[in-house]
């Protein structure tokens, strides 16, 4: 992502828009430090978002639950998604969707115990909360955790990502699955997002962890005027100084905006928030629809070249 000026938000005032040299030094190193990891220890590529591609081994997922019948059907998928050009698969065994119950930790790793091995030879992360699922996985041989909790829903998770050194992707949510979606309520959703990751970025930095990423969330504990809000700014959240997350495919928001769509119809809507995240300098795109978007991204790069030169 290219910038010549930065806008600094404070609460309750207009925006102030900055040249790149009035910033301190510590502040120019955050937008643009800190995200080396991405290629050295994942093989992300440079010049484009990665795309993160989606399977889901659950029977409740809001989207594709009980889709993928066995591990066999599972593993097919994943490997597909590589072959449409997903950098990483992220797998998941339970749902966190707005009203969902927890699962227990041994029925979690039952729904991975058929998958995992046959993952071998792909790039692929967790999706958990709970460090029983993180270390199985991880074990297996994935090479990132994804907590939507942001290694706040069980106490010995960060103690895992900080031994094992991978990287993690920290996210914001307001409240658990089961009531996050009950009156979701925020002063100014952009800011309080942003210091809250910020906190939580710093919390697991002192605890070890090394390679951190955030996601703001979208869904999780937010109305759709909040969720635009958080996608009209989400450039602010390079001021972490870590790589950025969005994970917006197929979300309840796009059906809500496009005449009550239901899930499987809502591929423009997810390719338009890909792009918007592409646009924002976003390094990873967390998606149902892997080569719908690979094609959509490698347009966009193509006319991005053109304009630039």
């Amino acid at each position: 992502m290219r910038f010549a000026a930065v806008a600094r938000l404070r609460r309750g005032e207009a925006a102030e828009v900055l040249p790149l040299e009035a910033l301190p030094k510590d502040w120019r190193g955050r937008l643009t430090g800190g995200r080396s990891f991405l290629s050295q220890v994942l093989g992300f590529p440079a010049g484009r978002p990665a795309v993160m591609g989606i399977l889901n081994v659950t029977p409740d997922s809001f989207s594709d639950g009980g889709w993928l019948a066995g591990p066999e059907a599972a593993v097919a998928a994943a490997r597909a998604m590589v072959a449409a050009g997903a950098d990483i698969v992220d797998v998941g065994a339970e749902s966190t969707r707005p009203g969902a119950a927890v699962v227990s930790e041994e029925e979690e790793l039952r729904r991975l115990s058929g998958v995992m091995p046959g993952l071998g030879g792909l790039c692929w992360s967790i999706d958990a909360r709970k460090a029983r699922v993180m270390t199985a996985a991880l074990e297996a041989g994935a090479a990132m955790v994804n907590d939507v909790s942001a290694l706040a829903f069980d106490e010995g998770a960060l103690g895992v990502v900080a031994a094992r050194g991978v990287p993690v992707v920290l996210m914001h949510a307001q409240g658990g699955p089961e009531t996050m979606q009950v009156s979701p309520s925020y002063d100014d959703v952009l800011l309080d997002v942003y210091d809250w990751l910020e906190a939580r970025v710093a919390v697991c930095r002192a605890a070890g962890a090394r390679d951190i990423l955030a996601d703001v969330g979208i869904g999780f504990g937010k109305s759709v005027a909040h969720n635009l809000a958080l996608l009209r700014g989400l450039a602010l959240f390079h001021g972490l100084g870590v790589p950025l997350v969005l994970g917006a495919s197929r979300k309840k928001m796009i059906g809500s905006l496009a005449g009550d769509a239901p899930v499987t119809e809502r591929l423009g809507g997810s390719l338009a928030l890909a792009l918007h995240g592409a646009a924002c300098g976003v390094q990873i795109l967390r998606v149902h629809d892997v080569a719908e978007t690979v094609q959509a991204l490698r347009l966009w790069g193509a006319v991005q070249q053109v304009v630039e030169t």
